[in-house]
């Protein structure tokens, strides 16, 4: 496995992988399982698979979470070596910015609301350095964990939009044993507040059935956020949308998906199905 910490040093390596397919998985470190699972999709689809680990600034709407997010470096190599990674770059800010880098990529449709509206600016920072890794890598595969299911839905409707030559894949989201999604930031939870996350999870599955059963979806909606209220969560928002558009539904269809957003003592969670 070649590791580079310089665009310099990823450019030369980057040029000896010509003429084969190439898969991206770009993450921002403290790996788990869950960032495994999309590795091992992405060397199931290519050639060679080229991992980013690059805590984002643009992204965050909070200093605070932007210094804490955790930065597990050597466990990180280690783990990716195991799974016989081919490239991994670790670049610096100014590798992925320039010093006068002023342009931002401003994504409307499924960006506008949910994780949208309660972070602001959070989708422009990702568009901007997922189509900067795009423009320096050249990848002819990229893949995403389902967890962040609409900052899915933003990638590939940049993708589209702007022609880029790249085929998304997502992958499957990753539970812990009780049900949570696996997540980098689990780890500031307390050991109460772990177990109790997993209430996220079991309410999802629990308005899905009652969904299935026809029962009146705003209602369905409602009582699941009392469920979690009542149990500490503070519920950012809980909703049914097209799993595409991320527009939210009234009615049910076949391309429904339930997502949800809610913090827990210290910890932001997500989780969708």
């Amino acid at each position: 496995m070649i590791v580079a910490h310089t665009l310099q040093e990823f450019l030369q390596s980057r040029s000896q992988l010509q003429n084969h397919s190439v898969a991206l998985v770009p993450t921002m470190g403290a790996l788990h399982e869950g960032h495994i699972a999309v590795i091992k999709k992405a060397k199931e689809l290519s050639h060679y698979c080229i991992v980013t680990i690059f805590v984002n600034q643009l992204q965050f709407d909070q200093l605070d979470d932007y210094l804490r997010y955790p930065k597990t470096e050597e466990n990180d190599i280690r783990l990716l070596e195991k799974n016989q990674v081919d490239l991994v770059w670790l670049p610096k800010a100014h590798d992925i910015y320039s010093k006068n880098f002023c342009t931002r990529i401003v994504i409307e449709g499924p960006a506008l609301n949910w994780e949208g509206a309660v972070r602001k600016g959070h989708f422009s920072g990702v568009a901007t350095l997922v189509n900067r890794l795009f423009s320096l890598i050249k990848p002819t595969i990229a893949c995403f964990g389902e967890k962040d299911w609409q900052q899915l839905q933003v990638i590939k409707r940049m993708v589209e939009d702007l022609n880029i030559p790249v085929t998304i894949f997502g992958v499957p989201i990753v539970r812990e044993k009780n049900g949570l999604a696996k997540s980098s930031r689990n780890k500031f939870l307390t050991p109460d507040e772990h177990e109790k996350a997993s209430l996220l999870y079991k309410t999802l599955q629990n308005s899905y059935k009652k969904i299935q059963n026809n029962q009146n979806i705003s209602k369905v909606l409602e009582e699941a956020v009392q469920t979690l209220e009542s149990e500490g969560f503070k519920v950012d928002y809980y909703a049914a949308v097209n799993s595409n558009t991320m527009t939210e539904l009234r009615k049910w269809c076949q391309d429904g998906r339930l997502i949800a957003a809610a913090k827990l003592g210290s910890v932001r969670l997500i989780d969708n199905m």
